[in-house]
């Protein structure tokens, strides 16, 4: 019987081989043939040569844990990728790491009542007067790292070469190489699956036997590496110098006819028809304070590949694209964008100079599905969030560490999450934040003798939670507020009450404790937060615009939490405080928004951070439609400030305007993004590239086009001229409603919605008229209760509800 199971399982293996050999010719053949020349990539990032800078040119895939980098180089294609929890620093660092805390009984409280003290007689002190009492050097606050390369060498005619092309599809998230070499058309293929945890290339000809190849794996010289072959399959193995973690991956090879040859340190392919490989990756981390340290890396590493033996290719790729696609093809977006056989690098540098119209709206389209492909690929459950670089790492010793910056950075790189209906993509936020929560307790306990939990301005994976020596960059206690805003805000998406009370709420009640126990309160009664920061700007006060518009934010979501769980003795303690909580809403002597409690704007300052519009975006403190006073301070305050800044702030811009309800303003910093912050490969560029503009900027236009923060649905509240018709499916309003519209002229011509929850629904629609009609599926008419500015209706669970504004039809 074994052998029969033998024979049966290697005549399944070379059956799969088979198959994927034959399918490999026919994609060959549909994508290289005479007619592909010119087939349209409407969501596909193109190349037309390899990538020669990491960092601009690179095409990016990942599956949440694992980010790999193709280069796509015709005689030396390195695949380079990293994975999430291979970091430097932490507990076992030969540097020392103590979470940037100072020891439990030391004075830090004190120091801090002597800054505020001294706050209170002089209202201002510079950054480094303030860092000179409460900053603190750190050590082992450690690095995000590259994990390894695969390289793939071959040997081809480089001169022989022609019609090279590389492309990420983002609808199936592979990518591809193709090029002819005399008659043989060469193929590889790039994906990294979620559902299998593996990177995965194939490589293939259109003729037989063509395939020639060395392979092999390297990594950084900063840990010690064991290198071992075996039949089909490399294996690196090690520990970084600077802390001892443990990582391990195995390449596991497969070809089609040919032969083998094992050399020291490569394993070299000749006369294949196909080879296809996968690589999987991990270290012994795991999330959970104090100590970060679990399974064995390497017992890890063997255990996934196990589950790949007897997967074929086909298998893989179908594994990966039916997970990817579920995600990603629920929104939809058509601006009547021009198909282009232009190359990305070339449709970006044309971007309003050469290109059409059109072709500038295929652009928009394509930067805003990318920032929702970046998000999939660099965010899901099981692995940590998505840092500064996402998931994407070639360095020993990142820019920031590619750590999480809780000043906006990490806020920013999910705005988009629930929205864009992505929220498979939030779980590693939140059992991050959860991590956080009991060393941000020693955090509050040691700097402010304080209950509850808190952090600063930047952490890591090791639980940072405290402080640094910069003067500009390490105050930001408000961390920890901010981040809870996201659990309240997929409450409301959601409306899961399971999620809110057993999960959310815990959080920002924790977070809420701390500042109930460590405002002040200024010669009027108004309790203020001091000493605060205005993020890298001015001198520190009490009361900046920004901390106040957190702590008021975060206290009102939790006396509202409060009241849907049933605490009613914390919503009284809450709402006890919010009363004389100064909201962080002044207007200045020029009209302005101000950024502190003293009117000390400075009228021509353009600095990218304008941190004092927090209540207008992500925060719902103010708006055109409650608060137009405010509205307009805002909108002088982003006048002043300008449309420049670096990558992140520019996004952040858009979102602002498009909150003040100006679409065509949203679009001018869209385009400024595209224009001078965006690169190549379309990633963001801060400098240098980070991550967080292409999510905000994505978040941005979902805002452009769809509202709910307010209450009430708004329909295309700030549509700009630039895209007169088009539509888009699949946004969601909070409530757990999935919209579709469409515009003709600039003006709304149907929707529809679905609501998991039945629930009145209020709608803002200024295109809605006295005939405006509201049917269910079967056709019948929906009574709605219109008002000069749209309607309410009672909406069912799961019923499809459309609204037809006009009978004019699409172009």
């Amino acid at each position: 019987m074994s052998q029969a199971i033998q024979t049966s399982s290697w005549q399944h293996k070379i059956s799969g081989l088979i198959i994927s050999y034959v399918s490999c010719v026919l994609l060959i053949y549909v994508t290289s043939s005479a007619w592909a020349d010119t087939l349209p990539m409407p969501l596909a990032l193109s190349f037309t040569q390899p990538a020669l800078d990491w960092e601009s040119e690179s095409l990016p895939i990942g599956n949440g844990a694992l980010g790999a980098n193709v280069m796509g180089g015709i005689n030396e294609d390195i695949l380079q990728f990293a994975e999430k929890t291979l970091w430097t620093g932490g507990p076992q660092s030969k540097q020392g790491y103590d979470f940037g805390l100072p020891p439990a009984g030391s004075d830090y409280p004190q120091k801090l009542k002597s800054i505020q003290n001294q706050l209170s007689e002089q209202n201002q002190l510079t950054p480094e007067e303030v860092a000179k009492v409460l900053g603190r050097d750190y050590q082992g606050y450690g690095s995000y790292q590259s994990f390894a390369s695969v390289k793939m060498n071959f040997f081809h005619n480089e001169k022989a070469i022609r019609n090279y092309q590389r492309s990420l599809q983002l609808n199936s998230a592979v990518a591809r190489v193709t090029f002819t070499e005399n008659d043989v058309v060469y193929k590889r293929e790039y994906f990294v699956s979620y559902p299998d945890q593996a990177i995965v290339t194939r490589i293939c000809a259109s003729q037989k036997g063509k395939i020639h190849l060395n392979l092999s794996m390297v990594t950084a010289p900063n840990r010690s590496v064991n290198y071992s072959q075996s039949d089909q399959q490399i294996t690196l193995q090690g520990v970084l110098n600077d802390n001892g973690l443990q990582y391990a991956s195995i390449l596991s090879f497969h070809h089609k006819n040919g032969k083998t040859i094992q050399h020291k340190n490569s394993v070299e392919i000749i006369g294949a028809d196909e080879l296809w490989y996968t690589v999987v990756a991990t270290t012994n981390y795991r999330q959970q304070y104090p100590n970060y340290r679990g399974t064995d890396a390497l017992s890890k590493a063997q255990q996934s590949q196990e589950k790949l033996l007897g997967l074929t290719y086909e298998n893989l790729l179908t594994n990966h694209e039916n997970d990817y696609r579920e995600l990603f093809s629920r929104v939809t977006l058509d601006l009547k964008q021009q198909a282009t056989t232009l190359s990305t690098p070339a449709l970006l540098a044309g971007y309003q100079s050469s290109n059409t119209a059109e072709q500038d709206r295929a652009l928009e389209v394509l930067y805003f599905q990318y920032g929702r492909y970046l998000l999939i690929s660099s965010s899901r459950a099981g692995s940590l969030p998505a840092n500064l670089q996402g998931v994407w790492n070639q360095y020993e010793h990142a820019p920031w560490s590619a750590d999480y910056h809780v000043n906006i950075n990490l806020q920013m790189n999910y705005w988009l999450a629930d929205v864009t209906n992505l929220p498979e993509t939030l779980p590693p936020l939140f059992d991050f934040i959860d991590s956080l929560v009991e060393p941000g307790a020693q955090t509050a306990l040691r700097l402010f003798d304080a209950p509850g939990w808190t952090l600063l301005l930047n952490t890591n994976i090791w639980g940072f939670t405290g402080l640094i020596a910069w003067p500009t960059a390490f105050w930001q206690p408000e961390g920890a507020a901010w981040m809870a805003q996201h659990y309240f805000e997929h409450y409301r998406f959601t409306l899961d009450q399971d999620f809110l009370t057993q999960r959310a709420y815990p959080v920002m009640l924790g977070a809420s404790e701390f500042w109930l126990s460590t405002l002040q309160k200024d010669q009027q009664g108004n309790w203020l937060i001091s000493p605060s920061y205005s993020p890298e700007h001015g001198n520190f006060t009490a009361g900046a615009a920004m901390s106040q518009q957190i702590i008021y934010d975060l206290l009102t979501n939790t006396s509202e939490a409060a009241g849907i769980v049933g605490d009613a003795e914390n919503q009284k303690r809450i709402s006890k405080v919010l009363a004389n909580l100064a909201p962080g809403l002044l207007i200045g002597s020029w009209g302005q928004l101000q950024e502190w409690r003293q009117d000390l704007d400075d009228k021509s300052s353009e600095h990218r951070h304008v941190s004092q519009l927090y209540a207008l975006h992500p925060g719902n403190q103010l708006s055109p439609l409650t608060t137009p006073e405010l509205a307009q301070a805002a909108l002088t305050t982003l006048n002043s400030r300008g449309d420049g800044g670096t990558g992140w702030s520019k996004a952040w811009k858009i979102n602002f305007w498009a909150r003040l309800l100006d679409g065509d303003r949203a679009h001018k910093v869209l385009s400024e993004q595209l224009l001078h912050s965006t690169l190549k490969n379309l990633w963001d560029n801060h400098p240098p590239y980070q991550i967080d503009g292409n999510f905000g900027a994505t978040a941005g236009i979902a805002e452009m086009l769809l509202q709910s923060h307010l209450g009430e649905i708004h329909l295309l509240p700030a549509l700009p001229s630039a895209w007169p018709n088009g539509q888009i499916s699949g946004l969601k309003a909070r409530g757990g409603i999935t919209v579709e519209l469409a515009w003709l002229n600039g003006k709304l011509q149907h929707a529809m919605f679905n609501s998991q929850h039945s629930q009145i629904i209020n709608i803002r629609c200024t295109d809605c008229t006295d005939v405006s009609q509201l049917r269910d599926k079967q056709g019948n008419l929906i009574t709605m209760q219109k008002r000069p500015d749209g309607f309410n209706f009672i909406a069912k669970s799961g019923v499809n509800y459309r609204l037809l504004v006009s009978s004019e039809p699409l172009n």
